[in-house]
């Protein structure tokens, strides 16, 4: 996958704010009360923040897919998706995030195609380094972008994004309230995707075995990758689920082997996927709807069968 194919043109969209803990809950709760409440003169009031934070907010609701707007224009009103009513509805999955499973979701979600944070794409799926500095990573990203169709955006922006994804995944050194405070600031930084290196001081991803990742989660991740890149079939290779740009592999840091493994343990848990050998080569299979499958696994994991939309939740 391209990242013309996997994201949209959108940069700095987040008002320099990374996600803070409550705010993609809190997007998809004011929705369902207000649908314009992010054009209302009143919204900081409604919401207890700034100006400039509720349309933080709106970003990333947006760009983790809870909320959207139906025609591309705020102002005629956001909409709940689906994924959101299944993830923070009243009988949702997790409507408070108590489960770690989540944070690992809403990462899947914030990378997944469309994607609203190119950079971010490229960094997790176009960037070798194994240590890399603020200024190497955007020197990447930018050499990435030229080679692509769209008209290169403003070096400021591209360091926004970058010192955004710093944010959101790498901790601070802080322990006991310091990380309590920390992991309240962005809970997405208890993934632990991005850390420092020791011997160098400079941020690192941490790739390999990720102990705190659901097999659920990759085996969610894997189907929906396969219906949002509409490949067809009913089979796909664990390699190009492993390796391929945009894919559930790269997008956890997680080897062939790793995935492979949370796939077969998935699949001999509740034999909803099967994963094979042919020609040498593991492959998933499944029958049947690849999102219907993917959302059953995680009714699975929650413990509990979410409903999504099956009608468009019309702006008022």
């Amino acid at each position: 996958m391209r990242l013309t194919e996997a994201a949209e043109r959108v940069f700095a969209r987040h008002e320099t704010f990374h996600p803070r803990y409550g705010w993609f809950r809190k997007a998809y709760e004011c929705v369902g009360k207000d649908p314009k409440i992010f054009v209302s003169p009143d919204a900081p009031v409604h919401m207890g923040v700034g100006k400039n934070m509720v349309r933080a907010i709106r970003f990333w609701g947006t760009a983790a897919k809870l909320i959207e707007s139906p025609d591309g224009r705020p102002a005629s009103g956001m909409t709940r998706t689906d994924q959101g009513n299944r993830l923070f509805g009243e009988d949702g999955w997790d409507p408070y995030m108590e489960d770690p499973a989540t944070l690992w979701l809403l990462h899947w979600w914030l990378l997944a195609p469309p994607c609203w944070l190119p950079v971010w794409w490229v960094a997790f799926n176009q960037f070798h380094a194994v240590e890399f500095s603020d200024e190497q990573l955007e020197r990447v990203v930018l050499e990435q972008l030229r080679l692509v169709e769209w008209k290169t955006p403003h070096g400021s922006s591209i360091r926004k994004d970058v010192s955004a994804l710093i944010r959101t995944y790498m901790p601070t050194d802080g322990t006991g309230r310091g990380m309590i405070d920390d992991l309240l600031n962005c809970p997405l930084r208890e993934l632990g995707l991005i850390k420092r290196s020791a011997a160098t001081n400079q941020y690192r991803f941490a790739t390999g075995a990720q102990p705190g990742l659901p097999a659920a989660v990759v085996a969610y991740a894997s189907l929906d990758y396969v219906e949002r890149t509409k490949q067809g079939g009913n089979t796909v290779t664990v390699s190009r689920l492993a390796c391929e740009p945009g894919g559930p592999g790269r997008a956890f840091r997680i080897s062939e082997d790793d995935l492979r493994d949370a796939l077969a343990s998935v699949a001999e848990d509740n034999g909803k996927i099967e994963v094979a050998t042919v020609a040498g080569a593991p492959q998933l299979s499944w029958h049947g709807s690849a999102r219907h499958i993917s959302n059953s696994i995680l009714d699975d994991h929650y413990g509990r069968p979410a409903e999504g939309v099956t009608t468009s939740e019309a702006p008022s």
